[in-house]
């Protein structure tokens, strides 16, 4: 996963046709309404296009999308917001070019593919419509950007493993589980990783996951057991909470004992849960009401006819734009010991939904219930 599979740099100035159909359709739909733009209607307000990678119970469904339209409520109350959300980078596609016919004055845009989706982002650029990329960045003429800074994530995920290795943090060996190479994302986070890693622990296998499926991690994941030998692995480096679920699976259906350190990302509730259990060392959480936040902020500018610059706290480079005006927002390594000043403070979860009767036990021993 080299540079140019997604950002090339970060600069900074502060700290069948049917079907197809059929499903643009159904992962399209009016979030909120009233008046629009200049492509959306009269009045004060803007049309917005959301486009998630995700929905439902994914990360993106249960918090940046809920996020985005609760600010957008807040920021611009005359604003109809149409949400489309799929897996799929075809359909993806699709939804975009969906939004572009119906004239949205400005777009927020978490890629599927980023590299399939640059057709349609210049589509849209021809259109006149601004393009705030979310979590990825899209490729083609991007106008604004706001991530959480992949290389401190991935340095957090190889601090907290080392840390949760001990001893076998010199000269141990580990497990590699890293994202999609579609995902620009993936090989930020996998440099980060090994900026910290490399000279201190051996990397026995390393894999990157098709489409971040858990189904493709555990298929790895049980041929690095195999191939390595299950006490031989000290340590897994697992990109996101998803595909560190299907590690942990591939340890189990192994009978290996005990469980070797295995990070995360997302805070997914299920990651959160098996953090508190024991069973995963720890997690990234991203703060998304802080990218919802400043996404916003950028697509009303943008929508307003000003420029992402006024937002933006620096610049990134794109395989095929340069300077793109971006956020790039600190995240937070989570472990058994801050579930509760992280999470639970903000809100993320209570301690209920993390303490069902099967946690129980681990939440008392854990502190965050008596």
């Amino acid at each position: 996963m080299g540079l140019g599979a997604g950002l090339q740099a970060v600069k900074r100035r502060s700290p069948g046709r049917a079907a197809m159909a059929i499903a643009v359709a159904a992962g399209l739909v009016l979030a909120g309404a009233c008046g629009g733009g200049g492509g959306g209607g009269g009045g004060d307000g803007l049309s917005v296009g959301v486009l998630m990678p995700g929905g439902g119970a994914s990360r993106f469904g249960r918090f940046d999308r809920p996020l985005i339209e609760k600010k957008l409520k807040q920021m611009c109350p005359h604003c109809s917001v149409a949400v489309a959300a799929t897996p799929d980078p075809a359909v993806q596609r699709q939804q975009l070019e969906s939004m572009i016919t119906r004239r949205v004055d400005v777009l927020i845009v978490a890629a599927v593919d980023p590299e399939l989706l640059r057709p349609s982002v210049e589509d849209a650029h021809r259109a006149g419509i601004p393009v705030v990329a979310y979590d990825r960045l899209a490729q083609g003429p991007i106008d604004g950007y706001v991530t959480f800074d992949g290389a401190q994530v991935g340095r957090l995920q190889g601090e907290g493993l080392l840390k949760a290795m001990g001893t076998k943090a010199h000269g141990g060996q580990i497990v590699m589980m890293n994202g999609a190479t579609t995902d620009p994302n993936a090989g930020w986070f996998e440099r980060g990783a090994l900026s910290v890693l490399k000279g201190k622990v051996k990397i026995g296998k390393s894999y990157d996951t098709a489409g971040w499926r858990p189904e493709n991690a555990y298929v790895n994941m049980t041929g690095a057991i195999a191939a390595l030998g299950g006490a031989h692995i000290n340590g897994v480096l697992a990109a996101n909470d998803s595909l560190a679920g299907a590690v942990i699976s591939a340890f189990n259906a192994t009978d290996v004992t005990p469980l070797p350190p295995v990070t995360g990302q997302d805070a997914d509730l299920a990651g959160v849960q098996r953090v508190v259990k024991g069973d995963q060392s720890m997690t990234v959480y991203k703060p998304f009401k802080a990218a919802a936040d400043v996404a916003v902020e950028m697509a009303v500018a943008l929508g307003r006819g000003r420029t992402a610059g006024s937002v933006a706290t620096g610049t990134v480079d794109s395989p095929t734009t340069k300077d793109i005006p971006s956020v790039l927002l600190p995240a937070v390594p989570v472990t058994v010991r801050n579930v509760k000043d992280t999470l639970v403070r903000d809100g993320i979860y209570t301690v209920a939904q993390i303490c069902t009767p099967e946690f129980r036990s681990a939440c008392a021993k854990a502190g965050l219930v008596r």
